[in-house]
């Protein structure tokens, strides 16, 4: 469970009276709860959970440091919401911005009794950054789950499976094996369509030759994995392999030298000189990672603009690429976990350039 007095900080730092925690994920890290719907409503003198009946027993259960307040048809969300505001003496409410949208707000600021209702920019997603123990458990498990489904879809590898029936293998195998669902649409791309980067698996045919990029991750006790590997189905040709000696040089080389103290754009620059230096370097336009952890994509990133100084505990992706139009695509990706003299990758499965 969280340390609330993290929470109080950011009350302090900020000069609110209370506030009001409506990222669903942000929900789930500070109270438990995994509904779909609600509030979580945090002062210096309470901590309440509104929600709606359909998760009336799953709040009771999940969060119990918090008091569960139900919508019914006399009072909706902002009649609750004034009710704690009056009985905790609120006058500045803060809210995350970052998940509200423009509607919400509106009406929130005409309906909630409060002198300011203040934004509070990403200050409680930031607390998710280090990882607990038991957070890091679950995200190896993720990550496990992924290796072993990537070890069996190679025997489904072969010349005529489209790339819709290797996603689908990959999230029965991923299901089979213990994941609650994907932790994003699961990327399967051959040939050409290695190209790009976030290409949406279709009913192209796999032939002979073709490298096939797989990027998949799955859901295990609320927290997500994140994988790429690409092979050859045939035997590759001389620029293929070229292309795959360069992003797995690149991706290994962060990998050795990944470590505390460094800001995220220095990682980066890392694997972009080798790609650059290559001759590739207009080829990989992405960001080199991106942590992990609740969600698929959280900060800090690996990217040209990162600042922050990257810190033990913090889960990243290193994922680098090139990405040839009419030629196809390599991207290689292992999720780890920073520690306090290097680094702990969680994926297991070989780099190697795969021949099938």
């Amino acid at each position: 469970m969280i340390d609330y007095g993290k929470v109080q900080a950011i009350l302090n730092e900020r000069k609110l009276d209370a506030i009001l925690v409506s990222d669903g994920y942000n929900m789930r890290y500070i109270s438990g709860f995994t509904g779909a719907t609600g509030f979580l409503f945090i002062s210096k003198a309470s901590k309440k959970l509104f929600t709606d009946s359909r998760y009336t027993v799953a709040a009771q259960t999940q969060a119990p440091d918090f008091e569960v307040v139900i919508v019914d048809g006399a009072r909706n969300y902002a009649a609750l919401i004034n009710e704690a505001i009056a009985a905790d003496s609120v006058n500045v409410l803060g809210f995350e911005a970052n998940n509200f949208s423009y509607a919400r707000y509106e009406s929130f600021k005409k309906e909630l009794k409060v002198k300011e209702f203040v934004p509070v920019g990403n200050d409680l997603s930031l607390l998710r950054v280090k990882k607990t123990e038991e957070e890091l458990v679950n995200l190896r498990q993720a990550e496990h789950i992924g290796d072993i489904a990537f070890n069996e879809i190679l025997g489904h590898l072969k010349p005529g499976v489209t790339e819709l029936e290797i996603a689908a293998k990959l999230e029965y195998i991923m299901k089979c094996n213990g994941a609650e669902k994907l932790s994003f649409e699961t990327i399967v791309a051959a040939g050409v369509n290695g190209s790009k980067p976030h290409a949406e698996p279709g009913n192209y045919k796999i032939q002979s030759g073709d490298l096939v990029t797989m990027d998949f991750g799955c859901v295990y006790n609320g927290y997500c994995s994140d994988m790429t590997r690409t092979v050859c189905v045939g035997k590759s040709n001389a620029k293929q392999r070229e292309i795959y000696d360069i992003v797995l040089k690149a991706q290994t080389t962060v990998i050795d030298n990944l470590k505390p103290g460094m800001k995220g754009k220095e990682y980066d620059k890392i694997a972009r000189d080798i790609i650059t230096e290559a001759g590739y370097g207009q080829y990989f336009g992405h960001g080199l990672g991106h942590s992990v952890g609740l969600e698929i994509h959280e900060d800090p990133r690996f990217s040209v603009a990162e600042e922050r100084i990257i810190e033990p505990g913090t889960i990243i992706t290193v994922e680098p690429g090139i990405y040839i139009p009419d030629f196809g695509g390599v991207r290689i990706e292992d999720m780890l976990v920073v520690t306090e003299d290097g680094c702990e990758d969680f994926a297991h499965s070989r780099k190697d350039l795969i021949e099938l």
